[in-house]
């Protein structure tokens, strides 16, 4: 027998059974004749840090007068047998700690993806490639073990901590047999129809491999061609024929945010989108199809932009209710309270209301301090009560107005400037335009992220506009890469100085 614990890190987010997990490991070497031992080190919150779960199994509890060892309380760099990662970050998280190594670690983890802080407030696409992921923890790994674990566990109506129990048991790197770690979900006590279930499916699904997918040719019809031949409002009809009318690439795009137009706004506005893409299409060299289909894209986004009024109405949306319910696999006899954080600025405040009234409120005055003290302390609104949900529901349906908002005004007017510059750049260069459209990707965002990212698309437009004769493409790509990478502009300053280019805002 050897003298050697088994040592096992296991990487679970909040809500994932990271804790269960590990309690069974504990309990199935207990039950057969090994000491066991859990520690726990939790995350600074849900998604910025998971929670990393120590467990090491030491032979000989079975044996009389065999002596109680001193184990470790955390696992070290190079030193952990097996690793369970309940997400595809945390493995990779793992590998960057040093807990997967070549030559002993046996890495098992899911390949499903829940985007981290980092990721989501990136200003431009902060995405880590989940494919460059999966290569490291192939490279780093002895053994690597994966699969959408998240699947599997709403297919079973379970947890992932039961699916990674299933595929640990499926492994074969624990000394203990199927039956065995059956057993240790049965002595818990609870949910244990549940856990079988998606116990089975994760061991299964290591041992015999994801059913592939069929792939008997079938007949897929665009979302274009679904909605030209179904059932259309009247409203509705006229601008699908317009969008039919653009080539067909731009089309699916163009398609796409005339939905997302009339769910912000209404048919009339994305009437408006398409007049813009006409209008861009009729310019000279604004015919290019590249540079078509990003400004199909980015206008949407932009014409889409999000103020008080869509935050609002994206909050008390019933189908928001029941995704967070399924988030937290809450129950249909369960109450479920759903409370809003909200900050609001004073500028959010002025942009809500008409032009007129929020030029006023945006002056000093005594109701403009007064305004402005109240917004120090942000509030709470609870929308799965009645008053918080009527609150929000009452400043949503605020949007038949939106065109009178000053938010409005001031998006109208930057969004029909960037379009003129892009229509007189396509005239001269269709490749330097099209650097222009993709810099709406900086004007993202509420609030504080909005104003760093649209004073950082104003500095780089005059840039633009100051040095159009002589401004290419690459340093056009790499000037807007610099304001990306930093909200605050400092890389995008450094950049400019280095191109000995100069922009007055």
């Amino acid at each position: 027998m050897t003298d050697e614990p088994i040592k096992i890190a296991i990487l679970a987010m909040g809500g994932e059974g990271g804790g269960v997990l590990a309690d069974w490991i504990v309990n199935l070497g207990e039950h057969n004749g090994y000491f066991a031992q859990t520690t726990s080190v939790p995350g600074v919150a849900q998604r910025t840090g998971a929670t990393i779960y120590y467990v090491e199994l030491y032979p000989g509890a079975n044996i009389e007068g065999r002596r109680v060892p001193v184990l470790s309380q955390a696992p070290l760099p190079g030193d952990v047998d097996i690793v369970l990662a309940s997400e595809l970050m945390e493995a990779g998280r793992a590998v960057q700690r040093g807990f997967v190594t070549t030559d002993r670690t046996t890495l098992i983890s899911s390949t499903h993806r829940v985007y981290s802080i980092a990721e989501k407030s990136a200003m431009g696409d902060g995405r880590v490639s989940s494919q460059a992921l999966m290569d490291q923890a192939r490279s780093a790994a002895q053994q690597f073990i994966c699969f959408n674990m998240e699947k599997a566990a709403e297919k079973t109506g379970s947890v992932i901590s039961a699916v990674l129990f299933g595929a640990l048991s499926g492994a074969g790197v624990l000394p203990f047999n199927r039956k065995q770690f059956e057993e240790t979900i049965e002595l818990g006590g609870v949910g244990v129809k549940p856990s079988l279930k998606a116990f089975d499916l994760g061991f299964s699904l290591v041992r015999e491999g994801e059913p592939e997918e069929s792939t008997a040719p079938a007949k897929l019809l665009t979302n274009l061609e679904k909605a030209s031949t179904g059932d259309l409002h009247p409203r509705v009809v006229p601008l699908v024929d317009r969008v039919c009318s653009l080539p067909a690439d731009v089309a699916e795009l163009a398609y796409e945010g005339v939905k997302r137009l009339i769910d912000y706004q209404d048919p009339a506005y994305a009437a408006l989108y398409l007049d813009r893409l006409e209008a861009l299409a009729a310019a000279p060299g604004g015919s290019d199809r590249e540079l078509l289909r990003e400004t199909a894209r980015h206008l949407a986004l932009w014409m889409s932009f999000e103020d008080t009024i869509r935050v609002a109405d994206l909050k008390s949306r019933g189908t928001r209710f029941e995704r967070v319910r399924g988030e937290v696999r809450s129950k249909s006899d369960q109450v479920l309270h759903i409370q809003e954080y909200m900050h609001p600025r004073l500028e959010e405040i002025c942009e809500t209301l008409p032009s007129g009234v929020g030029r006023w409120l945006a002056k000093p005055h005594v109701v403009n301090r007064l305004v402005g003290r109240m917004t120090q302390s942000g509030r709470t609104v609870k929308t799965s009560s009645l008053g918080g949900f009527l609150l929000l529901h009452g400043l949503a349906k605020w949007r038949r107005f939106r065109r009178s908002t000053l938010r409005y005004k001031l998006e109208d007017a930057r969004i029909e400037k960037w379009l003129a510059r892009v229509k007189n750049l396509a005239a001269m260069d269709p490749v330097v335009a099209l650097e222009v459209v993709q810099c709406q990707r900086l004007v993202k965002g509420y609030s504080d992220t909005h104003s760093r990212g649209l004073k950082n698309f104003e500095v780089l437009m005059a840039a633009v506009d100051r040095h159009q004769k002589v401004l290419g493409a690459p340093t056009l790509r790499e000037l807007r890469n610099a304001a990306l990478a930093d909200e605050h502009g400092f890389k995008l300053k450094e950049c400019l100085n280095r191109h000995a280019l100069t922009a007055e805002v």
